[in-house]
């Protein structure tokens, strides 16, 4: 279905035709009729799908740009998300009176304050700034006709559940509740249905967790091997971008440390950046200016990178719902991407569980550890007589949440 079809105001259709979206994608097509006629919603579907621009143009119908209050609310994880959520938006009513703004920490609050008491329709935030404006009286949630939970799997897990009851308490009357994922535990979907009144629920993730348009590689190798096999591997294949993915900060560092030595258009982000650096890391990267990016999974979620056509992992994830975050930074919007894992002897219970869980079908460069039932207590035994993977030829098939606010 094409947005033209849609009956969309015409400043809002030539937004659209400028940001070149002329089909709606499936979670598109899905959901406008429901946000558009004000049901609730709890809504799943693949990263890089459109999510976000599925409920903000809807949202920017609703908003009347005559009445000077805060008429959507939306909430996400991470400072990175925030930007480029409300980014999206920006473009979206670029021709229209909608005014969007975005407040998350790490930035002046002062500023941020004043331009709220300029005026804002539509207010993009991270949890704990937001709630440090609210407990200093600077928003009034009094004309919210709209709450938009991005990312909800991760806001409604413990670290930030409490505050994001404490949000939603304070917007006293009725109004329309959406939530937006790529991953869903049945633990969260419980939480989920609190936050929803008499919801819808769309779900396009069901019978296929893997997005197709991402190839699924793994190699079962010793930890030293680990920097000797990445260089090989990224000089063997065809690089557009490369995201490597660490569990914490100090192995980005590290990991750094030790790959400028052999690729020239390489950095890295983590939390422990100030807010200035991080911002111009992620500019740089979308614009081309960085090949090579090594972080944590301050990256790992809903950000959009439309050149990335590698994601690695020189750590394995801790749980599906990481893995399934950090591989789609690649193979968005139905581009083909790979996804490249390091697997070490203590991942392999976690990995045969991933596999199954999200219906992954493994391409192995070398041996495949799964299929010879190997455990833990054989390879130790065999370790000094017999190799692990050795490094592959040129010529072979190559195929932390941080959470903070």
């Amino acid at each position: 279905m094409k947005f033209s079809e849609l009956n969309l105001p015409p400043n809002i259709l030539k937004a659209l035709e400028k940001m070149g979206y002329d089909e709606m994608t499936p979670i598109q097509e899905a959901t406008y009729p429901i946000i558009f006629a004000g049901h609730d919603l709890c809504a799943l579907a693949e990263t890089g799908s459109g999510k976000t621009a599925a409920c903000a143009i809807p949202l920017i119908q609703k908003v009347d740009p005559s009445l000077d209050a805060i008429q959507g609310m939306v909430l996400v994880p991470t400072r990175e998300l925030c930007m480029q959520y409300v980014a999206e938006i920006q473009k979206i009513a670029a021709k229209t009176d909608v005014i969007t703004y975005a407040v998350y920490g790490g930035f002046d609050k002062a500023a941020q304050i004043a331009r709220i008491k300029q005026g804002v329709h539509v207010l993009v935030a991270t949890p704990g700034r937001l709630i440090d404006l609210l407990y200093e009286g600077i928003l009034s949630f009094a004309q919210v006709k709209c709450a938009i939970l991005d990312e909800a799997d991760e806001l409604l897990k413990v670290g930030f559940l409490e505050d994001i009851e404490f949000i939603m308490s304070c917007i006293l009357h009725e109004h329309q509740t959406l939530l937006f994922s790529a991953t869903m535990p049945d633990d969260i979907k419980k939480l989920a249905h609190d936050c929803l009144c008499n919801p819808q629920y769309i779900s396009l993730i069901t019978n296929r967790a893997a997005p197709e348009s991402i190839e699924h590689y793994f190699t079962y190798i010793h930890p030293k091997q680990k920097h000797a096999e990445l260089v090989k591997y990224l000089e063997g294949e065809e690089v557009s971008q490369v995201l490597i993915f660490c569990n914490a900060r100090h192995k980005v560092d590290t990991l750094f440390r030790s790959l400028r030595k052999d690729f020239n258009d390489i950095d890295y982000i983590h939390a422990g950046l100030t807010q200035d650096k991080r911002s111009s890391i992620i500019r740089r990267f979308r614009n081309q200016k960085i090949r090579y990016l090594i972080a944590s999974d301050v990256a790992g979620r809903g950000l959009d990178f439309s050149h990335v056509s590698h994601v690695i992992n020189w750590d394995m994830p801790r749980d599906g719902e990481q893995y399934m975050h950090r591989t789609g930074r690649t193979g968005r919007m139905g581009k083909k991407g790979k996804a490249f894992t390091f697997v070490t002897k203590h991942d392999l219970s976690l990995l045969n569980k991933l596999i199954h869980t999200k219906k992954i079908s493994p391409c192995w460069l070398g041996k495949d550890p799964l299929s010879e039932n190997i455990k833990p207590g054989q390879r130790k035994k065999q370790k000094r007589r017999r190799p692990f993977l050795r490094p592959f030829s040129k010529g072979r098939k190559k195929t932390e949440q941080e959470k903070e606010t």
